[in-house]
């Protein structure tokens, strides 16, 4: 068996789940602030951080951003922007990071999310949330206590998804 690494930092790593069911409990300013810090030290391209965050408290606001009817009840959401002036090579690629970042920071604080994509959902995004034209909107985070946790999902094994020097050959 390989060297891992650090068993608190797998520990959250293996923790973290989409979580389709919250409690109703308000998320506090510290941990939304402490979250947000996670994606503020993210890498980016060049150093160049081009995104924007936006975070929805307010029920009906979160009721109307929901593509899903579960994501409705979370009592926090997060909006990820991608600034496409800043850097349109690189811009979403450098929010995931920063998301990422984010996923585990809130898991590690015990909270529970989901990341949901936004295809096809731009436009109503932008406008409830007065999104500027060089920003696109690429995800959204739903954010509270999780009042269920689902089991863990079955995973490919690493022969399964890693190549060596070149497609398909296997480790030496």
């Amino acid at each position: 068996m390989s060297q891992w690494i650090k068993v608190e930092f797998k520990k959250v790593i293996e923790k973290r789940r989409s979580i389709r069911k919250y409690k109703d409990t308000p998320v506090s300013r510290d941990k939304i602030m402490a979250i947000l810090e996670a994606a503020r030290i993210a890498p980016s391209a060049s150093h160049r951080q081009p995104w924007h965050f936006i975070v929805v408290e307010d029920g009906e606001l979160i009721k109307k951003l929901a593509k899903q009817e579960w994501a409705a009840t979370a009592p926090a959401m997060i909006v990820g922007l991608a600034d496409q002036a800043a850097s349109p090579t690189w811009c979403i690629n450098d929010l995931g990071v920063a998301f990422e970042h984010m996923v585990l920071a809130a898991t590690d604080l015990g909270l529970g999310t989901c990341w949901m994509g936004q295809s096809n959902r731009e436009e109503l995004v932008s406008e409830l949330l007065g999104v500027p034209g060089n920003f696109k909107v690429v995800a959204l985070m739903t954010l509270g206590e999780a009042d269920e946790t689902p089991s863990p999902k079955k995973r490919k094994s690493l022969d399964e998804i890693v190549s060596w020097e070149k497609y398909g050959a296997k480790a030496q």
